[in-house]
């Protein structure tokens, strides 16, 4: 079964994940499949480190995964 995403749903999503308030971020992240989690895991270890990002992404990434 495929779950049509609206770009609102995705920005809802990134907000959350990047809000830096623990309980919307687990509540984010919780709603993901394992491999959804796996992928957005993935993409916040590079925002984390990755040259190119915004300062203030990079400490909300860093957040998000601590």
């Amino acid at each position: 079964m495929t779950i049509k995403i609206t770009p609102r749903d995705l920005d809802k999503l990134w907000d959350h994940l990047l809000s830096r308030e623990e309980e919307l971020v687990k509540e984010a992240f919780h709603e993901l499949s394992d491999i959804e989690q796996e992928s957005v895991l993935a993409h916040l270890k590079r925002m984390a480190v990755e040259p190119g990002w915004h300062a203030e992404q990079r400490l909300s990434a860093q957040s998000a995964l601590h």
